[in-house]
């Protein structure tokens, strides 16, 4: 089930482009007023989605103990970022940049939507403790809406585009048939238009991008649009939520 909500438009992310206190506070209001109350922009899932036929055979597969890794865009990287860092078996996250060259992997370039980046998150991770298809499962019902095209709610351009940067074969594979699944099962009302791609490169963005949400919880964006997702994950997966205090 969806719960439509307002469709503000805006460009650009982080301090300067991203979406103002003053126009998120208007929505906050508007919302109020028209009884909202879960606010966050574009679409949020309100149960999750089934769990990936072809899997890495869930949690347990991995071997000797080697972690695994995962590149995902799905929108701001602050609240994929602050997503995945709550979810047992990850141990690592970054956010930062992939799609585009190391010359302009920075966010003034990244923000004038012409270097080619999405903004990403690394995801490092113990598959002994959770599989590549929960991880898409997760990414799919409640880091974003991957329904919207170059864009996540106020969020527009190609660096906000939703992207899976597969990191080998099986992962390519699981993503793919996990997104032809959903489409068949007719899961979100419109046709899944994320990406399937090998990841070339992954860039670190500047330190004050990390764990953004975390230092900034009383930041107007992060309070609409990032804070319902962990709200989501902790609702649908309770299973798999876990406290997070920072790095």
């Amino acid at each position: 089930m969806f719960v439509a909500m307002s469709n503000v438009t805006g460009v650009g992310s982080a301090m300067g482009p991203k979406i103002g206190a003053a126009a998120v506070g208007i929505a906050i209001v508007l919302a109020v007023a028209l009884g909202v109350k879960t606010m966050v922009f574009g679409q949020v899932r309100t149960e999750k989605l089934p769990a990936p036929v072809l899997d890495d055979q869930a949690a347990g597969a991995g071997v000797g103990g080697h972690s695994e890794t995962a590149v995902f865009a799905g929108g701001c990287f602050w609240g994929v970022q602050t997503t995945f860092e709550r979810i047992k078996g990850v141990e690592k996250t970054w956010a930062g940049y992939s799609g585009g060259t190391k010359e302009t992997a920075n966010y003034g370039a990244v923000s004038s939507e012409t270097t080619g980046h999405a903004e990403s998150v690394k995801v490092v991770f113990d598959p002994r403790k959770i599989s590549y298809g929960t991880l898409l499962r997760v990414f799919f019902s409640v880091v974003h809406d991957p329904t919207q095209l170059n864009r996540q709610g106020p969020d527009v351009g190609t660096s906000y585009r939703s992207v899976i940067f597969y990191t080998t074969p099986e992962q390519e594979k699981i993503a793919n048939a996990y997104i032809a699944q959903l489409d068949a099962a007719k899961a979100f009302p419109r046709k899944i238009v994320t990406q399937v791609v090998p990841l070339a490169a992954f860039y670190d963005a500047e330190e004050y991008h990390q764990d953004y949400a975390e230092k900034n919880p009383d930041n107007p964006y992060i309070q609409v649009c990032d804070i319902p997702k962990v709200k989501a994950l902790q609702a649908q997966f309770p299973e798999l939520f876990q406290e997070y205090k920072g790095k």
